[in-house]
C-alpha cells in the first residue's frame, strides 16, 4: 500500500482485510515493523491488532461501526417516563427537594432519590433535551390561588359569559390597571466579562398609571393618568369605554377593591343596558389577556427608554398605546399566550 494512503479513509471492510493481512504476515514470520511497511500502517497499529487477535480471535479484526459511540442510557424507559411526569406536573418543593425551580441539579437529585441511579448534570441536560424539555422563565402562581375556582371559570363561568354576549350582542373586554415607574429596567446589555454595564437615567423617581381594556377582536381602550387608582378614576374610564364601544360592554376585571366598591356597583346597576362587570378568580392574573399588554408597555414603552420627566413618560406611553390601538392585529396577539388562549375565540 502506498505510504501516503491513510488507512482511516478506507471502508470498514477494507480496514478489516488490512488487519487480517498484517496478522497473517506476522504469523508467517515477518516482524511487526516489516508487516507494517507491507500494509502501509504504523508498527503500533500492527501491535494492537496482534494483541486483539490473540485475545479474541478473528472477531477482533472485523469491521466496526464508525462514528461516536452512543452513550448508554442509565435510565429505563419506565423510569424516564416517571421523571418526565414528575417534572411536568410537580414542583421540587412538593417532592421535598431543596429547590424552587427544576434545574439540572434538581432533576439529578430526583433521579438519585427515586431510583438510586447516579447521573451527571451533563447527562441530565441531555435527557431533558431528548424528552422535549427546555429552560424557560416560569410564571408565578400564588399559594392562595384556588384551582377549583380557576377550573369553574374556564369551563363554566367564562363560557356562560360568551353565550350571553352573543345573545345580547355585547362586546367582551378584558380590563386591568398598571403602575409605571421611571426607574423600571428591562432587557440586557452586552459588556466585557466582569464589568457590569451602566445606563444613563434620571435620579428623580416618578410614576404614572394606566387603565386599559382589550378584546379578542383587536379593540383597545386606555386611559393614562398620574393620580392614584381610585373609584373616581375607574368610573371615568367606564364612561369613556361606554362612549367608545357603541354597544353593551362586558368588562372582565380582577378583584381589586375599586372594582367592587359601592359606587362602582351602583353605577353599573344604573347603566345595566350599557355595561356589566365580571370578576376573575382571585390570584389569577395569568388568566387575563390584558396582562400581556401590560408587559408589552412596561418592556417596550418604558423599560427600554429613558424618560426624564413624568409628562414625557406619559406622552411616550400614550403614543405607544395609540399605535397599538390603530393596529388590531397586534392587539389580537396578546391572546396567543398559552394561559389566555382560551379567551381568543
Amino acid at each position: 500500500m502506498a505510504k501516503d494512503k491513510d488507512a482511516r479513509s478506507l471502508s470498514g471492510g477494507a480496514q478489516a482485510a488490512l488487519r487480517r493481512s498484517a496478522v497473517r504476515a506476522v504469523e508467517a514470520g515477518l516482524t511487526q515493523i516489516e508487516a507494517a511497511r507491507a500494509v502501509g500502517v504504523t508498527r503500533q497499529a500492527v501491535g494492537r491488532w496482534i494483541k486483539a487477535w490473540r485475545a479474541n480471535g478473528d472477531g477482533a479484526l472485523a469491521s466496526r461501526k464508525r462514528g461516536p459511540k452512543k452513550p448508554r442510557a442509565k435510565l429505563k424507559g419506565w423510569q424516564a417516563a416517571t421523571i418526565c411526569n414528575l417534572v411536568r406536573d410537580r414542583h421540587p418543593e412538593q417532592l421535598k427537594l431543596p429547590f424552587a425551580l427544576w434545574t439540572s441539579e434538581a432533576v439529578r437529585q430526583l433521579i438519585r432519590r427515586r431510583f438510586g441511579v447516579v447521573v451527571s448534570a451533563r447527562s441530565v441536560r441531555r435527557y431533558l433535551r431528548a424528552w422535549g424539555f427546555t429552560p424557560q422563565k416560569p410564571r408565578r402562581l400564588a399559594y392562595e390561588r384556588d384551582e377549583a375556582a380557576v377550573s369553574r371559570w374556564l369551563y363554566e363561568q367564562y363560557p356562560a359569559i360568551v353565550r350571553r354576549a352573543k345573545a345580547e350582542n355585547a362586546c367582551i373586554y378584558w380590563g386591568d390597571e398598571m403602575g409605571l415607574r421611571s426607574d423600571h429596567q428591562t432587557g440586557r446589555s452586552y459588556a466585557p466579562k466582569g464589568r457590569t454595564p451602566t445606563t444613563p437615567g434620571t435620579g428623580n423617581r416618578f410614576s404614572a398609571n394606566v387603565l386599559s381594556a382589550i378584546t379578542n377582536r383587536g379593540h383597545l381602550a386606555f386611559m393614562v393618568f398620574k393620580s392614584r387608582f381610585t373609584t373616581r378614576v375607574f368610573l371615568a374610564f367606564l364612561r369613556r369605554l361606554i362612549r367608545q364601544t357603541g354597544r353593551k360592554a362586558f368588562l372582565i376585571v380582577d378583584g381589586h377593591p375599586v372594582h367592587r366598591s359601592r359606587a362602582v356597583r351602583a353605577y353599573v346597576a344604573a347603566q345595566a343596558a350599557h355595561v356589566e362587570l365580571f370578576h376573575l378568580p382571585s390570584y389569577s392574573p395569568d388568566l387575563n389577556p390584558d396582562e400581556m399588554l401590560n408587559q408589552d408597555v412596561k418592556s417596550n414603552a418604558v423599560g427600554r427608554r429613558r424618560p426624564r420627566t413624568r409628562p414625557q413618560m406619559m406622552w411616550t406611553v400614550r403614543n405607544y398605546l395609540e399605535r397599538r390601538r390603530r393596529d388590531p392585529g397586534l392587539v389580537k396577539r396578546y391572546f396567543h399566550e398559552e394561559s389566555v388562549r382560551y379567551a381568543s375565540a
